[in-house]
């Protein structure tokens, strides 16, 4: 059976404040994120999925930030193994309980406030506020947060891909990227991981006559041969290049159904059979 497309957003996106985001790379290739706060805030941040607290407490200390909140997004350790660390860190905290908001459908340590779908995270003293998305299919529960033109996603989607299904189904994942498709398209995306030279080389292979991915393969290349950060990334460009938003698109369902060598049934079944197939990629 087909899959509805999700309606469009019935709540309304806070006002549209541009956010200075710190990027803080950890491990081999994640990304954590650091929120400034608005105007008199500045100071003050609020860190997205804090896996390792080693280069976060760096960054706090160099630039003499204080860390307002933290948003996780789902319970891998890669996303929540700094949390206790930093809670335990009274000197980069800018109270001794700061909230920590976290997915209500699964088990994070250290979690003061449970959210799940069309919930919103509020922190009027930094200027911020936030709506919640349930987006599972990486994992269960996974969420991911929208607001101020921006959209804090974990590992739902990538640029150029979107995350394994761990947990979840291939119809639990392309509803979740259906509700994030259905945000304003100049929304910046700010994932968890740099992938993004990776997960071109498989989309040029299921979309190998799309322009504006080959253009976009050129420019990340050249970006990461000096060391910048591919992300964030911009919706209207995933909407343009990415195969896992793109599975509507009759080109992908036919490259879909000749690569499974069958009929393929719906929009699930295409983005069942490319998700597969990236798994297996080695290109």
């Amino acid at each position: 059976m087909s899959l509805a497309a999700p309606p469009t957003t019935d709540w309304p996106l806070p006002a549209v404040r541009p956010l200075t985001v710190r990027c803080v790379p950890a491990f081999s290739d994640n990304y954590l994120w650091l929120i400034h706060g608005q105007a008199e805030a500045a100071s003050q941040v609020v860190a997205v999925d804090p896996g390792d607290a080693t280069p976060l407490l760096r960054v706090l200390d160099e630039h003499q930030l204080r860390l307002a909140a933290i948003l996780v997004t789902h319970h891998h350790a890669d996303h929540i193994g700094g949390m206790a660390r930093l809670l335990a860190t009274p000197s980069v905290l800018t109270s001794p309980s700061i909230p920590v908001f976290g997915p209500a459908k699964e088990q994070i340590p250290g979690r003061t406030h449970a959210v799940g779908a069309k919930d919103r995270v509020d922190l009027p003293r930094l200027g911020l506020h936030f709506e919640v998305l349930d987006v599972p299919g990486h994992t269960a529960g996974h969420v991911a947060y929208a607001g101020h033109g921006a959209l804090f996603c974990g590992d739902t989607l990538f640029s150029g891909g979107c995350g394994r299904l761990f947990e979840g189904t291939a119809a639990q994942m392309l509803h979740s990227l259906d509700c994030i498709a259905h945000l304003p398209s100049t929304t910046q995306v700010y994932c968890a991981h740099e992938y993004t030279a990776a997960n071109l080389r498989f989309a040029q292979v299921v979309e190998p006559h799309n322009q504006a991915l080959s253009d976009y393969a050129r420019e990340v290349d050249a970006r990461r041969a000096i060391g910048e950060a591919t992300i964030p990334t911009t919706l209207a460009r995933e909407l343009a290049i990415n195969p896992f938003l793109r599975t509507r698109d009759r080109r992908i369902q036919a490259i879909a159904a000749a690569h499974a060598g069958r009929a393929l049934i719906d929009e699930v079944d295409t983005f069942a059979v490319i998700r597969q197939w990236k798994n297996e990629f080695r290109g």
